[in-house]
């Protein structure tokens, strides 16, 4: 027999008449766990830093220092309903979107002698 043949008979051979066709859900697990591992791995901890972030925009106040996603440090001097002003240096001043803050560093509280 060559090699041919065999596998021409090979492919010919009738398939088990006692086999139970194959569970829907077992042929779906792979699948299943696939999405349930993105989720936790991808999906969720963004939708947290984002709910974080969100947090972080509404939460800004004047007096704030702030880093911007461009990496610039500064305080902010008025906070408007889209955009914050930023003081990044003496009679600087620049309009930045909310969503633009990625980092509050403190708050500039008066100094106290003590």
């Amino acid at each position: 027999m060559t090699v041919t043949n065999i596998l021409i008979l090979a492919q010919a051979a009738p398939a088990a008449e006692g086999a139970p066709p194959p569970n829907v859900l077992m042929q779906m697990f792979p699948l299943i766990l696939i999405f349930v591992l993105f989720y936790f791995v991808l999906i969720r901890p963004q939708q947290k830093r984002q709910k974080e972030h969100q947090k972080l925009v509404s939460a800004l106040k004047t007096g704030d220092r702030v880093v911007t996603n461009s990496g610039i440090h500064g305080t902010i001097t008025n906070v408007k309903e889209q955009t914050v002003m930023v003081k990044i240096a003496e009679n600087v001043k620049v309009e930045f979107d909310r969503g633009s803050i990625t980092a509050v560093a403190k708050s500039e509280a008066p100094a106290s002698n003590s």
